[in-house]
């Protein structure tokens, strides 16, 4: 992605001052650029290194994955305040026990109650109760249900190309459709084709095909 990214830059600039320029993307950069935001916020004091002891890598309770009664799984990320006030309001959540959602010594016993709640309602019954609002609310889905869920129904998220599910090209553009995708051709159904945007004469292309060296 920083390679394609790099190479609309470069053609972008191409256009402007006429002078080409060679792309030079490593995946370890890429990897770095993505931390960014960590970075920024351990000089703010808002992060440390150890696992688990900040609010997005566990411990919080309004930002995790939770299991459900039948087994499956739903996720939370109810950060703000007024997406969390939903979140208390839709899961039937004790105001008291979670009045204060950014004091982490109250964490464990919030995720505990949690935990409790998730576990009354499966996973479809928790989706008629939080989907459609703000609490920040998603159930967890493999590949094989991601292509039905509604959402990506009505995006038109994944197309089917000779049975095949597949996600659909992205992203999309308001003035121009992408092609869809086709199966690939054959080992070799297009060469005779090819050959002659090459410029092989049909005399050409029969003889190579005639000394075997097309097959």
């Amino acid at each position: 992605m920083y390679l394609v990214m790099g190479m609309l830059a470069a053609l972008y600039e191409a256009q402007r001052s006429g002078k080409g320029d060679v792309i030079d993307a490593a995946i370890t950069d890429g990897s770095a650029s993505l931390m960014s935001m960590f970075h920024s916020m351990d000089k703010l004091g808002a992060w440390i290194p150890e696992r688990g002891s900040n609010m997005l890598d566990g411990p919080a309770p309004y930002y995790d994955v939770y299991e459900t009664s039948d087994g499956r799984f739903v996720s939370i990320g109810s950060i703000e305040p007024q997406f969390y006030a939903l979140l208390v309001e839709k899961a039937n959540l004790d105001p008291e026990e979670f009045a204060n959602p950014y004091d982490k010594t109250q964490w464990p016993q919030m995720k505990i109650s949690l935990i409790e709640i998730f576990k009354t309602k499966s996973q479809a019954q928790w989706c008629e109760v939080m989907e459609g609002t703000d609490v920040c609310f998603a159930p967890v889905l493999n590949y094989r249900e991601a292509p039905v869920h509604p959402h990506n129904v009505a995006r038109k998220t994944y197309i089917e190309i000779d049975g095949l599910t597949q996600p659909a090209p992205a992203p999309r553009f308001t003035r121009s459709d992408c092609a869809t995708p086709t199966s690939p051709s054959a080992e070799g159904a297009d060469t005779q084709e090819v050959l002659a945007q090459w410029g092989f004469s049909e005399q050409e292309i029969t003889a190579l095909g005639t000394e075997g060296a097309l097959s």
